[in-house]
Protein backbone atom coordinates (compact mmCIF):
# COMPACT_ATOMS: atom_id res chain seq x y z
CA UNK A 1 0.00 0.00 0.00
CA UNK A 2 1.86 3.19 -1.12
CA UNK A 3 1.49 6.26 1.10
CA UNK A 4 -1.38 7.37 -0.70
CA UNK A 5 -3.41 4.64 0.26
CA UNK A 6 -2.54 4.48 3.77
CA UNK A 7 -5.68 4.33 6.10
CA UNK A 8 -6.48 6.97 8.11
CA UNK A 9 -5.23 6.44 11.46
CA UNK A 10 -7.81 7.61 14.29
CA UNK A 11 -7.31 8.20 18.02
CA UNK A 12 -10.50 7.11 19.78
CA UNK A 13 -10.00 8.20 23.30
CA UNK A 14 -12.77 7.87 25.49
CA UNK A 15 -13.53 9.50 29.19
CA UNK A 16 -15.72 11.24 31.35
CA UNK A 17 -13.73 14.73 30.50
CA UNK A 18 -15.66 15.87 33.69
CA UNK A 19 -14.08 18.63 33.15
CA UNK A 20 -11.47 18.24 30.42
CA UNK A 21 -7.98 19.06 31.49
CA UNK A 22 -4.39 19.62 30.70
CA UNK A 23 -3.83 16.31 31.18
CA UNK A 24 -5.77 14.90 29.15
CA UNK A 25 -5.13 17.18 26.25
CA UNK A 26 -1.33 16.15 26.77
CA UNK A 27 -2.13 12.24 26.55
CA UNK A 28 -3.88 12.69 23.36
CA UNK A 29 -1.05 15.03 21.79
CA UNK A 30 1.54 12.57 23.01
CA UNK A 31 -0.47 9.28 21.46
CA UNK A 32 -1.13 11.23 18.86
CA UNK A 33 2.62 12.25 17.82
CA UNK A 34 3.96 8.89 19.04
CA UNK A 35 1.67 6.36 16.91
CA UNK A 36 1.12 8.75 13.69
CA UNK A 37 -2.26 9.44 14.17
CA UNK A 38 -3.87 11.61 11.44
CA UNK A 39 -6.52 12.85 14.16
CA UNK A 40 -7.45 11.96 17.75
CA UNK A 41 -11.26 11.77 18.60
CA UNK A 42 -12.36 12.61 22.15
CA UNK A 43 -15.22 10.36 23.15
CA UNK A 44 -17.42 11.72 26.18
CA UNK A 45 -19.12 8.69 28.19
CA UNK A 46 -22.73 8.50 28.20
CA UNK A 47 -23.87 5.96 30.91
CA UNK A 48 -20.52 3.73 31.91
CA UNK A 49 -21.12 0.75 32.62
CA UNK A 50 -18.28 1.20 35.36
CA UNK A 51 -18.98 4.48 37.33
CA UNK A 52 -22.65 3.71 37.68
CA UNK A 53 -22.80 7.43 39.56
CA UNK A 54 -22.18 8.90 36.29
CA UNK A 55 -20.73 11.99 35.39
CA UNK A 56 -21.15 14.96 37.30
CA UNK A 57 -21.81 17.75 34.51
CA UNK A 58 -24.08 16.94 31.86
CA UNK A 59 -22.98 15.38 28.71
CA UNK A 60 -23.75 18.67 26.78
CA UNK A 61 -21.76 20.29 29.25
CA UNK A 62 -18.75 18.28 28.44
CA UNK A 63 -18.98 18.25 25.07
CA UNK A 64 -18.80 21.92 24.98
CA UNK A 65 -16.07 22.11 27.35
CA UNK A 66 -14.24 19.67 24.95
CA UNK A 67 -15.07 21.69 21.65
CA UNK A 68 -13.67 24.60 23.50
CA UNK A 69 -10.54 22.96 24.61
CA UNK A 70 -9.51 21.92 21.03
CA UNK A 71 -10.80 24.70 19.09
CA UNK A 72 -9.01 25.46 16.13
CA UNK A 73 -6.83 22.29 15.81
CA UNK A 74 -8.08 20.17 13.07
CA UNK A 75 -6.34 17.03 14.70
CA UNK A 76 -8.76 16.76 17.27
CA UNK A 77 -12.40 16.53 17.44
CA UNK A 78 -15.30 15.12 19.70
CA UNK A 79 -17.06 12.16 19.17
CA UNK A 80 -20.89 12.11 21.07
CA UNK A 81 -21.97 8.76 19.53
CA UNK A 82 -22.15 7.78 23.30
CA UNK A 83 -23.63 10.75 24.39
CA UNK A 84 -26.60 9.82 21.81
CA UNK A 85 -26.93 6.21 23.03
CA UNK A 86 -29.80 5.48 25.59
CA UNK A 87 -28.79 3.33 28.20
CA UNK A 88 -24.93 1.84 29.34
CA UNK A 89 -21.88 2.68 26.81
CA UNK A 90 -19.75 -0.53 25.95
CA UNK A 91 -16.47 0.06 24.30
CA UNK A 92 -17.04 -2.80 21.53
CA UNK A 93 -20.34 -1.37 20.96
CA UNK A 94 -18.84 2.13 20.01
CA UNK A 95 -15.43 0.20 18.17
CA UNK A 96 -18.37 -1.11 16.18
CA UNK A 97 -20.12 1.61 15.11
CA UNK A 98 -17.04 3.70 14.36
CA UNK A 99 -15.96 0.57 11.90
CA UNK A 100 -19.52 0.96 10.13
CA UNK A 101 -19.13 4.50 9.97
CA UNK A 102 -15.56 4.97 8.95
CA UNK A 103 -14.53 1.99 6.69
CA UNK A 104 -11.23 3.00 6.11
CA UNK A 105 -9.60 4.51 8.97
CA UNK A 106 -7.61 2.13 11.63
CA UNK A 107 -8.50 2.39 14.91
CA UNK A 108 -6.40 2.99 17.79
CA UNK A 109 -8.07 3.14 21.16
CA UNK A 110 -6.27 5.31 23.98
CA UNK A 111 -6.29 4.21 27.61
CA UNK A 112 -4.14 4.28 30.63
CA UNK A 113 -1.96 1.47 30.87
CA UNK A 114 -3.04 1.07 34.50
CA UNK A 115 -6.46 0.20 32.54
CA UNK A 116 -5.04 -2.94 31.04
CA UNK A 117 -5.22 -5.23 34.03
CA UNK A 118 -9.12 -4.64 33.75
CA UNK A 119 -9.68 -5.05 30.34
CA UNK A 120 -10.28 -8.97 30.33
CA UNK A 121 -13.83 -8.07 32.70
CA UNK A 122 -14.88 -5.33 29.92
CA UNK A 123 -17.65 -6.58 27.51
CA UNK A 124 -16.08 -9.00 24.64
CA UNK A 125 -12.45 -8.07 24.82
CA UNK A 126 -10.93 -10.10 22.72
CA UNK A 127 -13.13 -8.52 20.21
CA UNK A 128 -11.92 -4.88 21.21
CA UNK A 129 -8.59 -6.25 20.37
CA UNK A 130 -9.82 -6.94 16.88
CA UNK A 131 -11.15 -4.14 16.52
CA UNK A 132 -8.48 -1.57 17.41
CA UNK A 133 -5.13 -1.63 18.67
CA UNK A 134 -4.79 -0.57 22.27
CA UNK A 135 -2.53 2.60 22.96
CA UNK A 136 -1.65 2.28 26.83
CA UNK A 137 -0.37 5.05 28.26
CA UNK A 138 2.15 4.87 30.81
CA UNK A 139 1.98 8.25 32.92
CA UNK A 140 5.38 8.72 33.99
CA UNK A 141 7.58 5.59 34.83
CA UNK A 142 4.79 3.34 36.90
CA UNK A 143 4.73 -0.65 36.17
CA UNK A 144 4.16 -2.16 33.06
CA UNK A 145 1.08 -4.45 32.63
CA UNK A 146 1.57 -8.09 34.04
CA UNK A 147 1.61 -9.58 30.37
CA UNK A 148 1.29 -13.01 31.35
CA UNK A 149 -2.08 -12.78 33.17
CA UNK A 150 -3.56 -10.82 30.63
CA UNK A 151 -2.06 -13.53 27.89
CA UNK A 152 -3.84 -16.24 29.89
CA UNK A 153 -6.78 -14.61 29.99
CA UNK A 154 -7.26 -12.74 26.60
CA UNK A 155 -4.37 -14.97 24.41
CA UNK A 156 -0.95 -14.84 23.35
CA UNK A 157 -1.48 -12.50 20.94
CA UNK A 158 -2.23 -9.65 23.04
CA UNK A 159 0.83 -7.88 23.57
CA UNK A 160 0.77 -7.85 19.71
CA UNK A 161 -2.12 -5.45 19.39
CA UNK A 162 -0.86 -3.07 22.10
CA UNK A 163 1.45 -0.08 21.53
CA UNK A 164 3.00 1.36 24.58
CA UNK A 165 3.43 5.19 25.07
CA UNK A 166 4.75 6.68 27.99
CA UNK A 167 4.07 10.34 28.61
CA UNK A 168 5.20 12.93 31.54
CA UNK A 169 3.38 12.09 34.60
CA UNK A 170 1.34 15.31 35.32
CA UNK A 171 -0.13 15.16 39.16
CA UNK A 172 -4.11 16.16 37.93
CA UNK A 173 -7.15 14.90 38.22
CA UNK A 174 -10.97 16.18 37.26
CA UNK A 175 -12.09 15.44 41.20
CA UNK A 176 -9.39 18.43 42.34
CA UNK A 177 -10.40 20.67 39.60
CA UNK A 178 -14.18 20.31 40.74
CA UNK A 179 -13.11 20.97 44.28
CA UNK A 180 -11.15 23.74 43.26
CA UNK A 181 -14.64 25.30 41.34
CA UNK A 182 -16.32 24.77 44.65
CA UNK A 183 -13.68 26.42 46.86
CA UNK A 184 -13.26 29.48 44.17
CA UNK A 185 -9.88 28.68 43.77
CA UNK A 186 -7.90 29.25 40.82
CA UNK A 187 -8.38 26.70 37.83
CA UNK A 188 -5.22 28.52 36.10
CA UNK A 189 -2.53 25.93 34.27
CA UNK A 190 -5.01 22.94 34.80
CA UNK A 191 -7.45 23.90 32.15
CA UNK A 192 -7.04 25.50 28.93
CA UNK A 193 -8.90 29.45 29.36
CA UNK A 194 -11.49 28.87 27.39
CA UNK A 195 -12.69 25.93 29.81
CA UNK A 196 -11.82 27.91 32.69
CA UNK A 197 -14.55 31.04 31.47
CA UNK A 198 -17.15 28.14 30.55
CA UNK A 199 -17.11 27.06 34.19
CA UNK A 200 -17.48 30.04 35.67
CA UNK A 201 -19.63 31.76 33.10
CA UNK A 202 -22.56 28.68 32.76
CA UNK A 203 -21.84 27.72 37.01
CA UNK A 204 -20.85 24.45 36.48
CA UNK A 205 -20.04 22.19 39.46
CA UNK A 206 -21.39 24.87 41.94
CA UNK A 207 -25.08 24.20 42.82
CA UNK A 208 -25.75 21.28 45.15
CA UNK A 209 -26.67 19.00 42.49
CA UNK A 210 -22.62 18.99 41.82
CA UNK A 211 -21.29 18.34 45.13
CA UNK A 212 -18.52 15.35 45.16
CA UNK A 213 -19.01 12.33 46.56
CA UNK A 214 -16.17 11.63 48.93
CA UNK A 215 -15.62 8.25 48.10
CA UNK A 216 -15.15 9.36 44.23
CA UNK A 217 -12.13 7.94 42.99
CA UNK A 218 -9.89 10.37 40.82
CA UNK A 219 -9.99 10.21 36.97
Amino acid sequence: MTNDQRRNRLGIYGGSFDPVHLGHLLLAETCREACSLDRVLFLPCGQSPHKPQGAIATGQQRSEMLEFAIAGDPRFGVCRIELERSGPSFTVETLRQLHFEQPDSELFFLMGADSLADLPMWREPQAIFELATIVAVNRGFRPLPDWASLESRLGPRVRDRVQLVTMPAIDLSATEIRERVQANRSLRFRVPRAVEEYIRQHGVYLSSEFRVPSSESKQ
